[in-house]
């Protein structure tokens, strides 16, 4: 499987595409710069289903699923950084690493996860040190016991709304605690799938408490340089088909008013909606966004992510609204039906694929085109974008990161597969 491409070919490929890009205004040069500099977060979950360090074996309730049993699954902490780290070394550009909270690791002892602290979070910090990588942060308000109603935050018995407050509260704490480690500011993402698999007679109580305990938590202050709060919308989960609490509408409001990041999931829509013309509408009244980039097949089954049209349509509006300093980018899905390190890479690829294509666009002169009426010209230009040769820019931004180049790195999954995975089993 292994495509053998010399340097000096990807070179000579290179100064073609460069020249091509040139005519139309745009540097191929300062575009790979650009595009490797931005931080891609990729998620931990992927590594292991989503199954964290509380001892269970499987993803359980919550209003998500994973499906499959692909040999090799990162059983602990040492073994989920290991496969990260091979996994980064495949994938070009600046990274991030994005925990969930049950990836705690507590020295065997059985800790709630209301009682979770920056301490039971320190190999994850000190690997973040070492590797110049940082981390980002997510409250896990799934696969508990306390989560089997199907509420949380909204919940209206109290004993269960304190538990999930007081557990997205420490999860503030720890990621505050990362981004003074780690010098940048942890992304700390609120997600719940709280909602009712059938219609429910009151919608507005459960969004009452919602947005009333978000504001309980968010009102502990951090240093800004530590921590950025976001929060995400679902349309629905398993069990919460009818009504989920977190709507799009609800948070869109909630953003607006507290003025903190919104999180635009690519998976979270109805299967024909996209996300790319949310992002300039919402940058109008928030301060900034964090875009879950994930594949939806008929609902939202986080299959991994693809080169698609609507990713690469959210990508160009990224790169057009000049808005990259605002938003956070992010990976989000799970499969454990294939080799896991493959899924990360494949995914994290495919990503930086896709803010390369909307660099490498001749933005201004569709601009001037439009400004001037000439909207035929528009159109022309954005075709004739679709062959120009982008597959030899983005094997020079491979090279230049010191990653493989075209299939390579399929072989190198295959070698890591059969040295270290297998002898998981």
């Amino acid at each position: 499987m292994k495509t053998v491409i010399s340097n000096d070919r990807i070179e000579t490929v290179y100064g073609f595409a460069k020249e091509a890009y040139a005519a139309l205004g745009v540097s191929a040069d300062q575009a790979i710069r650009e595009v490797l500099a931005i931080p891609v977060s990729i998620h931990c979950w992927q590594g292991d289903d989503v199954v964290g360090f509380e001892g269970a074996d499987t993803l359980s309730g919550g209003g998500i699923l994973t499906t499959g049993n692909y040999p090799g699954r990162a059983r602990n902490g040492g073994e989920l950084r290991s496969d990260a780290e091979f996994a980064f070394s495949l994938i070009p550009g600046k990274k991030r690493f994005s925990l969930h909270s049950f990836y705690a690791e507590t020295g065997g002892k059985t800790v709630g996860r209301d009682k979770i602290e920056p301490g039971h979070f320190s190999a994850w910090m000190e690997w973040s040190k070492k590797k110049d990588i940082p981390l980002d942060f997510n409250p896990s308000l799934f696969a508990h016991p306390m989560a089997d109603s199907g509420y949380t935050i909204a919940s209206a018995d109290p004993k269960i709304r304190k538990f999930w407050m007081d557990h997205v509260k420490a999860c503030r704490k720890i990621a505050s605690a990362f981004g003074e480690n780690q010098g940048t500011p942890a992304v700390d993402n609120i997600w719940l799938a709280d909602g009712s698999k059938d219609y429910p007679a009151d919608r507005l109580g459960p969004r009452e408490r919602l947005r009333d305990g978000l504001d309980e938590i968010l009102d502990v202050k951090y240093p800004a340089d530590t921590i950025t709060d976001t929060v995400e919308s679902k349309l629905f989960g398993i069990g919460s088909e009818a009504y989920v609490v977190g709507s799009h509408e609800f948070y869109m409001g909630y953003t607006a008013r507290k003025q903190i990041k919104l999180c635009l999931d690519t998976g979270h829509f109805h299967p024909t909606e996209t996300i790319a013309d949310k992002i300039s509408a919402m940058l109008l009244f928030v301060p900034g966004l964090l875009i879950h980039f994930s594949r939806g097949l008929r609902w939202d089954s986080d299959h991994v992510a693809t080169f698609s049209d609507e990713m690469r349509f959210a990508c160009q509006e990224i790169k057009r609204s000049g808005a990259i300093g605002k938003i956070d980018i992010a990976l989000d899905y799970f499969d454990a039906s294939i080799n896991r390190i493959a899924a990360w890479t494949i995914g994290a690829r495919n990503l930086r694929k896709a803010l390369l294509e909307a660099y490498l666009e001749p933005t201004r002169l569709l601009v001037e085109a439009e400004e001037k009426g000439k909207n035929h010209e528009r159109l022309a230009l954005l075709e004739e974008c679709k062959t120009l040769p982008f597959s030899a820019v983005w094997d020079k931004l491979c090279l230049e990161a010191g990653a493989p180049v075209s299939t390579a790195w399929i072989e190198a999954v295959d070698g890591y597969e059969q040295t270290v995975l297998a002898k998981r089993n």
